[in-house]
């Protein structure tokens, strides 16, 4: 697929996934024209990537997390950088939060789903299309 395919599926500007490519996160294929061709595999790694940079996790460090996303395998660690455990520690730690946050929250909205259900609030209808 091309870029903009990838960007639009995947709701990451195009100007950023070559970005993620200088940085070495997504390799696309070249076709003879010279033009970039990503692959349909790209589409779940992009939004790996994406979602460990939102949480605050630099780009020189999702290259070394991102092989423990996929299956199994043996991690390896080398040359990691001064202060690497308190940063993931601390990554970690306000996911954690946020998980739990957001838990409550959906908690909170079912119940209150329930609560409309057994006052007899009806949804409304939706159209098919």
């Amino acid at each position: 697929m091309r870029i903009g395919e990838l960007s639009t599926r995947t709701g990451v500007p195009s100007r950023m996934l070559r970005y993620y490519e200088e940085q070495g996160l997504i390799t696309p294929t070249r076709l003879a024209n010279g033009y970039r061709d990503y692959d349909e595999r790209l589409v779940d790694r992009v939004g790996k990537i994406r979602g460990l940079i939102d949480a605050g996790i630099p780009t020189r460090i999702v290259t070394d997390i991102l092989p423990c996303l996929g299956q199994p395998q043996t991690i390896v660690v080398e040359n990691a950088e001064p202060g690497l455990v308190e940063l993931l520690e601390t990554e970690r730690d306000r996911m954690t939060e946020k998980i739990e946050f957001l838990t409550h929250n959906r908690d909170a909205l079912t119940s209150y789903l329930g609560a409309l259900e057994v006052a007899g609030v009806e949804r409304p209808e939706t159209r098919a299309g």
